[in-house]
């Protein structure tokens, strides 16, 4: 098999292994190739010509890629999506997905469609998804902890394999540790054979935790300003990504793409004024909490009622990086205890302080992610 043209997965992970940004791993390997073999036949089972325009194109089996934290799982994810040649494809972390479905099904609700008895909410939502054209979801941290998910899961997929959707997928767990020990766990059992019929199940079985060692002994928080600390951060960067120096990108957030100055191997790149001097909210914080699991923030300022709503935009981003586990870099003007904030958020900024201590532990930056959960309650459906 020529993986310089017939496997571009394979081929972006050697140019990553050749630059030292990874170090060649077995389990990865054998990941790699099973991507590649989903992309050959989605590409194989394509129309082509004339018949693109006629003809849907052929059902694809996907792949779930299960395995511990700080793996590479999200990593292999990245080179498989950027891998795809055609723009009928969707990523996006699972509970974001889940949270979509369960706004969708809400808003159907309110519709004067909605309000017949026999109305499909489901079908109402994967309508869309299917009418521009969607081949391939991505969902990382497919996790189900949820009754309303999971009883809604074989309807919502069952409806997407219909309609010729591939799905690639990674997590934690193995399908049949989905929703385990979950109530009336046997309505999901359906949905896992489902899963098993339509994805090729593998494990990624690597010893290593690369997500640890981007970290370990680093102090990753660096005070001042000028040449000195930029080359500080400079060089945190390069060690968290492996040194792929990153390209700008985007964050989709409630339908509008929020700027990213530099990512790479799951790791962005803001400054301050990036995210605390815009018009973001909390439901934009999980969204990047969700996408990347490391972040570096530059030329956070001191904070002073001037700066109160940059102050508040800054609360909440930490709240969001801390809850979900994500590692953070950051460069500050001058040390914690000084950074200050006005009367209206000195009590959250005392809590933010603390978390932003705790933040640069060893302890802290040895865990793996937490556990998402949905950015809103859940609808019925």
């Amino acid at each position: 098999m020529s993986y310089s043209v017939s496997a571009p997965v394979k081929s972006a992970y050697d140019a990553l292994v050749a630059r030292g940004a990874l170090t060649p791993d077995p389990a990865q390997v054998e990941a790699v190739e099973a991507l590649d073999r989903v992309l050959a036949d989605l590409l194989a089972a394509r129309p082509r010509g004339l018949r693109a325009l006629f003809e849907k194109p052929q059902p694809v089996r996907g792949l779930y890629l299960y395995g511990d934290v700080g793996r590479g799982k999200t990593m292999l994810m990245d080179l498989f999506f950027a891998a795809v040649p055609f723009a009928e494809k969707r990523r996006l972390h699972f509970h974001e997905f889940m949270d979509d479905v369960h706004s969708g099904v809400s808003a159907f609700r309110k519709s004067a469609r909605g309000r017949n008895e026999d109305a499909d909410p489901i079908e109402a939502v994967v309508r869309p998804m299917l009418k521009s054209g969607l081949r391939v979801l991505c969902l990382d941290e497919f996790h189900v902890h949820d009754i309303t998910n999971a009883m809604l899961l074989d309807r919502l997929f069952g409806k997407l394999f219909a309609g010729g959707v591939t799905l690639v997928a990674t997590s934690n767990v193995t399908p049949d540790g989905l929703y385990k020990d979950g109530l009336n766990r046997q309505l999901f059992l359906p949905f896992i054979a489902l899963l098993k019929e339509r994805t090729l199940v593998a494990a990624l079985p690597s010893q290593q935790d690369y997500r640890r060692l981007k970290f370990s002994g680093q102090q990753v928080y660096a005070f001042g300003s000028g040449p000195e600390v930029d080359a500080v951060m400079d060089r945190l960067w390069l060690r968290i990504t492996g040194g792929v120096p990153g390209a700008p990108g985007s964050v989709e957030s409630i339908g509008r793409q929020i700027p990213v100055p530099l990512m790479a191997m799951g790791a962005a790149r803001f400054g301050f004024a990036d995210l605390c001097e815009k018009p973001l909210g909390t439901r934009d914080f999980v969204r990047i909490a969700h996408q990347f699991d490391s972040l570096v923030l530059d030329n956070v300022p001191q904070m002073d009622r001037t700066r109160s709503d940059a102050a508040k935009r800054f609360i909440l981003l930490i709240d969001s990086l801390y809850d979900r586990g994500v590692k953070l870099a950051a460069s500050f003007a001058v040390p914690l205890e000084h950074l200050g904030a006005d009367d209206k958020t000195a009590f959250e900024f005392q809590r933010t302080l603390s978390r932003l201590t705790e933040m640069q532990s060893e302890e802290y930056l040895g865990k793996g992610l937490r556990d998402a959960v949905p950015l809103e309650e859940p609808a019925s459906s």
